[in-house]
């Protein structure tokens, strides 16, 4: 089972943290179903290297848009030899047909009623050359084989997802294309999600899913049943879902320390557009507002490139977020990826630029946008992540949080995310990522107090601040993205 990697992943000058965060859970998920006695290896192409003199009876190999080269090249490789290959994953359902030039089987939608089926298949001689998921169910999912991964190349080992899909439908978003053909959003049984959770060592986990709080009675009856583990844990959720009475609570008081909100774009007829209908209407101040006095973090997303946004976009999106104190920012250029709505649209008008996957990064602009050019919409993606992440917008940023620990905090996991790539280049090159999680851990530990409770115990005296500052030092010293 491999997972390819990007080129800079491998690049010899730079590698970048995000590719080191998380293990690739989907391909253990499948390994799952294997009979015992089958012998597999999991490759991670990211943080290892593809042993390609091995002989494999079935190759399996999971394709994102920009890996979708690299997938082919090791497809055909190993086809070449001999070996039985399959692909699926995102853009082998979005398209099918180019990928099944280069397998013997191909997957279309998320994998656990047809890779069952395609290994009874396997086993009885006749394999079908396509695979299409129906039926959407997580009831019989076995449990996720962690033995086959390497928990310290990783600084995220113990990611998570206990749900598939998301029950919005924005049109840039791969989701819609993948699951169709069935539910695009549906959970595990609370006690499995539980069980899978209690079998993970350590305090910190991270749910990989794309929107942890869709299904609010699920999500809180998993809150209630995590409440006491002693867990750290991030995650992903809407505007909506954060000013929904009741649920965050849940989730703070189970261990959330730092979400990811999709705010996407200040304008709401950029929403409209997108049918990001969750966020037309919501107050986003509100919103941040919420989480920071529950002691969460905000990792914040924005898109750039919608068809209302001209070149100003970038300075006030920017400046709007470091005045609400957001502790990180993801920012990303609009990207219509095949399988769409927002791919069809923009076929039709003749916008696509070009079919070069590997740029279809959200770091490229691959189409033509309305109110600039395509370079000024690279130039402005940069120029956004440069000046969120400046020394003094950091500092800024900071000073909204209204004690000291909170702006040594914010500072501290600010500047980790960014400031200090060329020194996680080196211990990824080092393989030392996984000696970190105790670091992160420090840091997520010192959230989830509440501002007003701190405000009462800020210290005056030299003697109290050097304690605090002896308390936090682990944080602002070893800083870690996430």
């Amino acid at each position: 089972m491999i997972l390819p990697a990007l080129t800079e992943a491998t690049s010899p000058f730079f590698r970048p943290i995000k590719y080191s965060l998380f293990p690739p859970l989907g391909l253990a998920t499948l390994a799952g179903y294997l009979d015992p006695d089958d012998e597999v290896t999991i490759t991670d192409e990211h943080v290892q290297k593809i042993d390609l003199a091995d002989e494999p009876d079935l190759v399996v190999i999971q394709v994102y848009i920009t890996s979708a080269k690299r997938a082919y090249e090791l497809a055909d490789h190993y086809r070449a030899k001999g070996a039985y290959v399959c692909l699926g994953g995102l853009h082998v359902t979005s398209l099918p047909e180019e990928a099944a030039r280069h397998a013997d089987t191909i997957f279309c939608g998320p994998g656990e009623d047809t890779w069952p089926r395609f290994l009874a298949d396997f086993r009885a001689g006749h394999p079908a050359p396509r695979y299409d998921s129906t039926e959407r169910t997580l009831a019989t999912l076995p449990p996720v084989r962690r033995d086959l991964i390497d928990r310290r190349r990783y600084l995220v080992p113990n990611s998570i997802v206990v749900s598939r899909g998301c029950p919005h439908v924005c049109d840039f978003c791969y989701k819609e294309a993948f699951f169709k053909g069935g539910k695009s959003f549906y959970t595990q049984a609370v006690d499995a999600a539980l069980a899978e959770i209690d079998r993970l060592p350590g305090r910190h986990l991270y749910f990989l899913d794309d929107h942890l709080f869709g299904n609010p009675r699920f999500a809180a009856a998993l809150f209630d049943g995590m409440r006491g583990m002693g867990r750290l844990w991030q995650a992903a959720g809407t505007v909506q879902s954060v000013l929904r009475p009741g649920l965050l609570e849940k989730a703070v008081e189970a261990g959330l320390r730092s979400l990811f909100v999709g705010f996407e774009t200040l304008s709401s007829a950029n929403l409209t557009e997108q049918r990001k209908w969750q966020n037309i209407g919501r107050d986003y101040e509100a919103a941040i507002r919420r989480l920071h006095e529950h002691g969460v973090m905000v990792n914040g997303s924005f898109v750039f490139g919608m068809d209302e946004d001209d070149t100003s976009v970038f300075d006030r999106t920017v400046e709007w977020a470091i005045e609400q104190g957001i502790e990180t920012a993801t920012f990303h250029i609009l990207t219509p990826y095949p399988g769409t709505r927002l791919y069809d649209r923009m076929a039709r008008a003749g916008r696509i630029l070009h079919h070069d996957w590997d740029l279809y990064d959200t770091r490229h602009a691959v189409f033509r946008p309305a109110r600039m050019t395509p370079e000024e919409l690279e130039e402005g993606y940069w120029r956004a992540y440069r000046d969120f992440y400046r020394w003094g917008s950091i500092l800024r940023g900071a000073a909204t949080k209204p004690t000291l620990r909170g702006r040594l905090r914010h500072a501290a996991y600010a500047a980790g995310w960014k400031k200090f790539e060329p020194l996680w280049d080196l211990v990824i090159r080092a393989k030392q990522v996984g000696r970190l999680l105790p670091t992160l851990e420090a840091i997520l530990a010192g959230f989830g107090a509440h501002p007003a409770v701190e405000e009462a115990a800020e210290p005056d005296e030299p003697v109290a601040r050097e304690t605090v500052a002896r308390e936090i030092e682990p944080a602002g010293s070893h800083t870690s993205p996430a």
